[in-house]
């Protein structure tokens, strides 16, 4: 009799699966229209001059972004220039020579060192190697907020003292409150991996949220220090209510964009991630459609390798999930108690503290 029903149940989610999961793609790009890390209009021009040798559209974007004060979109674009520069050297090194004093190259200069440092096994040594690089980019503007988030950074990899940490971070937000590049820094200086806990990681989230406005990305903040909960593994029942709560603030962000909008698609990646973890199907099936062909890496890259891969099983491992649990004709919805999506149960194993960027 035991046998039987386990059959019966199996069946009823198969049928469940066969004839709902198509339905359930409904406003789901197709695999092959999902894009990775795709730039936006501005910085992919930037990018195809780049890649032909030319930097006068990366310096114009760079410093279109510097005399509006657009911080945020000057903080990625330095970290998109900063890559591409990592594998064509040579590109920078042009821009560099023909404007050796031009803060957006100093920058990026800036950024790519830091990122080489962390990625060198005497990090440490290579960080303070490349402090005077971050000092030049800080003192080309003294408004800019941008050089002060890799001073964060460089901070944390250094082992800064809470004192010096603070004394960085209090020149950042003097130049920009609420930047969100310096909070994720902030936030990644506080966790549990570094030279905090997670309590002091949450806390830090919860009341820069707080302070923010509604629709300031530092919302997602909160939901940032739940992934780092996640991936320290095991989470007791207070820490799952503040996830959830985290969640939930991170799901009014998102509402306040329009779906398929590439601004917030790294919140929107962040979020779902931390839906699937929660179990919290139907929702994770609505960021999904919300972000439409716009995966980024993060948070996917704690799992593994292959990012995006990563991200379609994921979606397609929701979707399944959403059918299993819907009836076959009307009734009431049944939640499901499904195993997490591909991947997941390795997040534990797979943090990876130098990938900090925002």
């Amino acid at each position: 009799m035991v046998r039987t029903m386990s059959l019966l149940r199996a069946l009823i989610s198969t049928a469940r699966m066969v004839r709902h999961t198509p339905r359930l793609a409904d406003g789901l790009p197709p695999d092959d229209a999902v894009l990775l890390d795709a730039p936006d209009g501005e910085l992919g021009p930037a990018l195809v001059a780049a890649a032909l040798g030319d930097h006068e559209p990366a310096a114009k974007l760079l410093a279109t972004t510097r005399g509006a004060a657009e911080w945020e979109n000057r903080d990625r674009y330095v970290v998109r220039l900063a890559a591409f520069a990592y594998s064509r050297p040579d590109w920078l090194a042009g821009w560099l020579a023909a404007s050796p004093r031009d803060p957006d190259a100093l920058l990026v200069k800036a950024e790519l060192e830091v990122r080489r440092a962390w990625e060198s096994p005497a990090s440490v040594e290579r960080l303070r190697e490349v402090g005077p690089l971050i000092h030049a980019a800080a003192e080309a503007d003294t408004r800019d907020p941008v050089p002060w988030r890799l001073a964060l950074d460089h901070a944390r990899g250094t082992h800064a003292t809470h004192t010096a940490f603070e004394a960085l971070w209090e020149q950042a937000v003097r130049r920009s409150s609420h930047h969100y590049g310096c909070h994720v820094a902030a936030l990644q200086y506080l966790s549990a991996v570094w030279h905090g806990s997670h309590r002091e990681c949450f806390d830090f989230a919860e009341r820069a949220a707080e302070d923010s406005l509604p629709g300031s990305l530092v919302q997602a903040l909160p939901v940032r220090a739940a992934l780092t909960l996640l991936l320290a593994g095991a989470v007791s029942a207070v820490q799952a209510d503040r996830i959830d709560a985290a969640a939930d603030r991170a799901a009014r962000l998102s509402a306040r964009y329009r779906s398929g909008d590439p601004w917030p698609a790294e919140v929107r990646n962040l979020l779902v991630y931390v839906l699937i973890a929660r179990g919290r199907w139907d929702e994770a099936l609505d960021q999904f459609r919300a972000i439409g062909p716009y995966a980024t890496s993060f948070p996917w890259n704690r799992v593994t390798d292959d990012p995006l891969g990563q991200f379609l099983e994921a979606r397609d491992g929701v979707r399944i999930e959403v059918a299993s649990s819907t009836p076959i004709r009307g009734g009431r919805r049944t939640r499901s108690t499904g195993t997490a999506v591909a991947g997941q149960g390795r997040a534990a194993g797979r943090a990876v503290p130098g990938d900090h960027y925002a």
